[in-house]
């Protein structure tokens, strides 16, 4: 194993730049991993790419990046109780303190300590051959899914995962999502395993509709105007969707999602950043509506999922349109700045084919 490594760190404007890291040496409780499959968040976008726009949690310390990564352990340090050399593994994004009762919860999304580290915000991510990672933020990745697959599961998959727990899904249930990028496709597709019969997209990409089409994601897909609301209407006998899930962070595309939900609905924020603008009594109190807040998902819900994916034959990857080496990171966070993709993946040794 050579001693160093390069990695690709995101400066802040617009562009990746790559430097020389040591391998790192796993301590205590800790793995060295081999990235297999490093995914790009859009949350990495909006907060990181085009310039550090993040406190707190989503403050960027100048890591290497990328918080989507899956791989294969290659060494464990001393004090490791589960996971073993040779493991495939998915990595949950943010390393919690352990102890606090979110962490205890297993959001440690939500831990609120001093200690908590994001993999590829306050601690190195993905973005490079190898990643140090503490035993606690592992989840088994089993055989049927290939790392690119795993990669999906802790950030996209898992976000849309809780919420549609949330909401709750049902074969009795109409679901909309508004917002197809690789949240929204990855909604509209758990969404359709979990038993919803009619599935209902809005998208103004014209890409993205046309691969929610082609994945069979969708029963119906348009992009948003000001008859949208009257159009689900239309498509679900004038009443509207039992549920609805936004992932645009867009102010008209959330009002749109409330609009559209029938009287005792149940909407899901997924999306990130934006506003919104309603009119709560006719809009929520009146028609007995509730809005859940959801964001990212627990790690005991993630080794679900994966178990759920399995079951339900879903492959995660099959909404990555482009695959980049390491070398052509530069051009993998350009294209998802760029929206005229699905899921962007940066990839090594065999997952890269």
């Amino acid at each position: 194993m050579a001693n160093k490594m390069k990695g690709a760190v995101l400066p802040g404007n617009s562009t990746v730049e790559f430097r020389e890291f040591d391998v790192p040496t796993p301590s205590y409780g800790q793995v060295l991993v081999r990235t297999k499959s490093s995914t790009i968040c859009g949350s990495d976008i909006r907060a990181i790419y085009r310039e550090h726009v993040g406190k707190g949690p989503e403050g960027y310390q100048g890591v290497i990046a990328g918080h989507e990564p899956c791989g294969q352990i290659v060494e464990t340090g001393p004090g490791c109780k589960r996971f073993k050399e040779g493991d495939r593994v998915i990595i949950y994004h943010i390393s919690g303190c352990g102890v606090c009762h979110d962490c205890r919860m297993g959001y440690m999304i939500s831990c609120s300590s001093e200690h908590r580290a994001a993999y590829g915000w306050q601690r190195d991510g993905g973005m490079a051959p190898y990643i140090l990672a503490d035993e606690k933020d592992l989840v088994f990745l089993p055989d049927e899914l290939s790392y690119t697959d795993g990669a999906q599961v802790a950030c996209g998959f898992g976000t849309v995962y809780e919420a549609l727990e949330k909401i709750t899904i049902s074969g009795n249930d109409a679901v909309l999502v508004v917002g197809l990028g690789p949240v929204g496709l990855a909604a509209l597709m758990l969404a359709k395993a979990m038993g919803a019969q009619n599935l209902i997209g809005i998208e103004p990409n014209q890409d993205r509709i046309d691969l929610a089409r082609k994945l069979n994601l969708v029963d119906h897909v348009f992009a948003p105007d000001e008859h949208a609301v009257d159009r689900v209407r239309e498509l679900t006998d004038g009443k509207g969707v039992e549920k609805a899930v936004d992932c645009s962070a867009h102010k008209d595309g959330r009002a749109i999602a409330i609009r559209a939900t029938r009287q005792w609905g149940k909407i899901a924020f997924v999306g990130e950043g934006g506003s919104v603008e309603f009119n709560p009594s006719p809009d929520i109190i009146h028609d007995q509506k509730t809005i859940y807040g959801s964001w990212v998902t627990s790690i005991w819900r993630m080794e679900d999922l994966v178990e759920m994916l399995v079951r339900w034959g879903i492959h995660p990857d099959q909404l990555v349109t482009h695959r980049f080496s390491l070398d052509d990171a530069d051009k993998a966070y350009s294209l998802m700045a760029s929206g005229k993709c699905g899921k962007v993946a940066v990839c090594f040794d065999e997952e890269l084919t």
